[in-house]
């Protein structure tokens, strides 16, 4: 049987692959509900320092955790006019990987990958791949994503990891935050189908809206009574349960394609909200 959304109303909280998400909600016979939870700021003068000692040599390993972070690096090293001295120096280095989104910006531009953590690609799968490393005594940069993992960080020092770190962009609230505001309120009155998370921030970011509402513990138990909850994989899953929400699906594959149709399969075995 193929998936369907049966015309149900889906929040999308993702901003930078929103219209691709949203596609796909209405290729499943889904309507779209778009409210981008965050955007992603550059932070200015922060890629110059890290390229100097990039192309001096002075890291062995380079750690990258999305692929955001390795598509700002290259952007400000073509800004800064030293995109080839910047490439050419990452293919001397061991490039390590958390995911396949790193992976596939690298390949692009011809930059080999040493090793790719193993899916749901968190920390603990990206530390358990680094076991085949010998981090002691090691230059390690460390490329964050839109915050600092500081757990991963010490993580990698406490193996001995001569670690430098380096954060490209920030997460931060949307300019504009009323269309969180108004979804807080829908889902607070029971009038949402069902959420999309897919990263643990859009989760902080609606729940500090709603905080700022006086509505938070209000729009736990509604998301929990009236909404069917969709969490992109283990880390964002988690995070929602902090805040007291049980996804009811998180898919094998820590992607949005697959959340979206394992979404889809779900409202097709139990009855919807």
């Amino acid at each position: 049987m193929t998936p369907t959304f049966d015309g149900r109303t889906i929040v999308l909280l993702e901003a930078r692959m929103a219209a691709e998400a949203a596609a796909l909600v209405r290729r499943l016979g889904g309507v779209p509900y778009a409210v981008p939870a965050v955007r992603e700021e550059i932070l200015p003068g922060e890629a110059a320092p890290f390229i100097d000692a990039l192309v001096s040599g002075t890291f062995s390993i380079v750690v990258f955790l999305t692929g955001a972070g390795v598509t700002a690096l290259i952007r400000e090293a073509a800004r800064l006019g030293r995109l080839e001295a910047t490439l050419a120096a990452l293919r001397l280095t061991q490039i390590v990987c958390r995911g396949p989104k790193p992976v596939a910006v690298l390949r692009q531009h011809q930059v080999p990958v040493l090793v790719t953590a193993a899916e749901p690609y968190t920390s603990k799968e990206l530390l358990q791949a680094l076991d085949a490393i010998d981090l002691n005594g090691a230059a390690v940069a460390l490329v964050h994503y839109g915050e600092v993992n500081a757990p991963l960080g010490a993580a990698l020092s406490e193996r001995g990891a001569l670690l430098d770190e380096l954060l490209l962009y920030e997460w931060r609230m949307p300019d504009d935050v009323e269309p969180l505001k108004v979804l807080v309120r829908e889902l607070v009155d029971g009038r949402i189908d069902a959420v999309a998370f897919t990263t643990q921030i859009q989760c902080r970011h609606l729940f500090r809206v709603a905080a700022d509402l006086g509505l938070c513990s209000q729009l736990a138990d509604a998301i929990n009574a009236h909404a069917v909850v969709a969490a992109v994989g283990p880390i964002c899953a988690d995070v929602l349960r902090v805040f007291g929400v049980i996804p009811d699906v998180v898919p094998v594959r820590p992607k949005m394609g697959p959340m979206l149709n394992a979404l889809a399969s779900y409202f097709q075995t139990v009855d919807g909200p």
